[in-house]
């Protein structure tokens, strides 16, 4: 393939406003629904890697109060490790939007880079397709909406 290079919808903007307007654990949840909704394009190559399952779970489990941060970081970095593993950018995308998902439990900015690795995994899945890119842009800030 060429070399792409990613351009993000205008929703990005209302998304960055929405997230300033919410509490830290909803920014996590939020954060972690946007890394499982691309988790297939990680899991279609790399089936019985559940190290982005257990970055989600962790950061699910922190906003229970059932998970330190420390223990947080430490799955974020399995998420990390997993994205560098691997030469297929869609993969990698997922793998880091599932690393900046449990990263928003150290902190709530993360959450909008786990959107955006969410949104660059569908556009790298999708051999960069605008309306796949907003599409993706769209469900994220419903989900949001959905959760105030």
């Amino acid at each position: 393939m060429a070399s792409q290079h990613f351009v993000d919808s205008d929703i990005k903007e209302k998304i960055e406003e929405q997230l300033r307007k919410i509490d830290h654990f909803t920014a996590v949840r939020w954060a972690a629904d946007c890394a499982e909704h691309v988790l297939s394009y990680y899991e279609k190559l790399f089936p019985k890697d559940q190290r982005l399952h257990k970055a989600i779970e962790a950061a699910h489990l922190w906003t229970k109060g059932e998970l330190k941060v420390r223990e947080a970081r430490k799955a974020a970095f399995e998420a990390h490790a997993a994205a560098r593993e691997t030469a297929d950018e869609a993969a990698a995308s997922a793998a880091r939007a599932a690393g900046q998902a449990v990263s928003t439990a150290h902190m709530a900015e993360h959450a909008i880079h786990a959107s955006t690795y969410a949104v660059k995994s569908v556009a790298f899945a999708k051999d960069f397709n605008e309306d796949a890119v907003a599409e993706e842009r769209k469900w994220q800030y419903q989900r949001l909406l959905e959760m105030e």
